[in-house]
């Protein structure tokens, strides 16, 4: 499946059950996992657990199966990995604290593995 048509089942699945704050990152120059990630918010963990499963059921029924599903029914955070596509659905607590967008908005485009793992690295080396 195309990656535009991928992204695009997975936003409609969202919206369908009312996402909230959706965002989409390119990130096909910063890493090999995947091209694109969405982000959104869910208001309660039931909420959070309907849409991720909105999106399983969606890749399904056009013929993709997920390559893995993480997080659980009472989780806070879900991923639904589709491949060129990774769907992140978190309650807003989580979203805050793990702060994915500006996690992949700050690292560099070119060498990003290894600019990544200098400043992983640095903080631990200066205590």
């Amino acid at each position: 499946m195309h990656i535009e048509t991928l992204k695009q089942m997975a936003l409609d699945a969202l919206e369908e059950l009312k996402a909230r704050d959706v965002s989409t990152l390119d990130v096909a120059k910063l890493t090999d996992v995947t091209d694109v990630m969405l982000i959104a918010s869910a208001t309660s963990t039931r909420h959070l657990a309907a849409l991720a499963q909105n999106v399983v059921e969606k890749a399904k029924a056009q013929g993709l199966h997920p390559r893995g599903v993480e997080g659980g029914n009472s989780a806070d955070w879900v991923l639904v990995d589709l491949g060129d596509v990774v769907v992140h659905v978190m309650l807003p607590e989580a979203r805050t604290l793990y702060d994915l967008e500006r996690l992949w908005a700050d690292l560099p485009a070119e060498g990003s593995v290894e600019q990544l793992r200098e400043r992983v690295e640095e903080p631990q080396a200066s205590r």
